[in-house]
């Protein structure tokens, strides 16, 4: 190929790969503005009056910005309360679930028993079936139990997670059997292989793990609605209709109580995002 036939072919790859990074920008910045535009809007609607939130044509940046919202819904409602009812029935079965759902995926991916494959593909079955579609038979077992209206019965259908168990399988077959061989040519136990060797070299999957079922938990509205009749075990998605009325609704007091009911969720995952974005691309790259 003559210098000139290079030179043209360089310019040509240039440019094409100028206008790809502009196809790629003009779809992701039109996607990320309108998936982000509704957190933005609740961020500033917690700043405005219910005056100003009514208006129309709506404003865009609050008029007269008040922290006034935020005092309101600590006083109206047991806000400190209904945190911690959402604290604890979230971080208890996040806890468990990412314990339980670690150990079965090593057990799917690293050790082979009879069925294992049949047992495997039940559990990712149950997958498709929707949550709404296993209430009855789960309130029927939790009020077998008798754990209605307690906090157990919040926590208890949340320990594991077909989900969780797929992604966690999926990770550890990517760690060698030579390396769990080796530990265990060494006298260490499987339970120490768990803890010292899968576990480290799981942290994102981990990570990935915590944060979906730690959210998932956290904004659970059905299933508390559904088992919880005390106001004193109440969280903090059953706490916010609090202020929608049948004629007026409280826009700005909602607003303000969902920005702070979502921090948790926001903190976990600014700790949990080098991990999380790992987790999911390795997993992915696996599946």
């Amino acid at each position: 190929m003559s210098r000139t036939g290079s030179v043209v072919g360089y310019q040509r790859s240039k440019w094409a790969k100028v206008l790809g990074q502009f196809l790629a920008y003009a779809i992701v910045i039109p996607g990320a503005i309108f998936m982000a535009m509704p957190f933005v809007w609740l961020v500033l609607s917690s700043f405005k009056t219910l005056e100003e939130i009514v208006l129309f044509p709506p404003t865009f940046w609050p008029r007269r910005p008040t922290l006034d919202n935020f005092r309101q819904v600590i006083e109206m409602i047991p806000f400190g309360r209904y945190y911690m009812n959402s604290i604890i029935t979230a971080v208890a079965p996040t806890i468990v679930s990412v314990i339980t759902c670690s150990m079965a995926g090593m057990g799917f991916a690293k050790y082979k028993f009879r069925g294992r494959n049949v047992i495997f593909w039940v559990i990712l079955a149950t997958m498709m079936v929707p949550f709404p579609a296993t209430i009855v038979p789960l309130y029927v077992m939790v009020s077998k139990m008798g754990l209605v209206n307690t906090r157990l019965g919040l926590i208890i259908v949340g320990l594991s997670s077909a989900s969780g168990i797929f992604m966690m399988r999926q990770f550890v077959m990517g760690i060698p059997d030579e390396l769990l061989d080796a530990a265990r040519i060494d006298g260490a136990s499987e339970l120490r292989i768990f803890n010292q060797i899968v576990v480290p070299l799981c942290k994102p999957a981990i990570a990935t793990q915590t944060l979906f079922s730690f959210t998932g938990h956290w904004g659970a509205y059905i299933w508390p609605l559904i088992v919880i009749n005390s106001d004193e075990l109440r969280t903090l998605p059953l706490a916010i209709p609090y202020f929608s009325g049948q004629y007026l609704s409280y826009q700005n007091l909602i607003s303000a109580a969902s920005l702070m009911a979502i921090l948790p969720v926001l903190i976990l995952f600014l700790f949990t995002q080098r991990y999380f974005v790992k987790g999911i691309t390795l997993t992915g790259m696996k599946s």
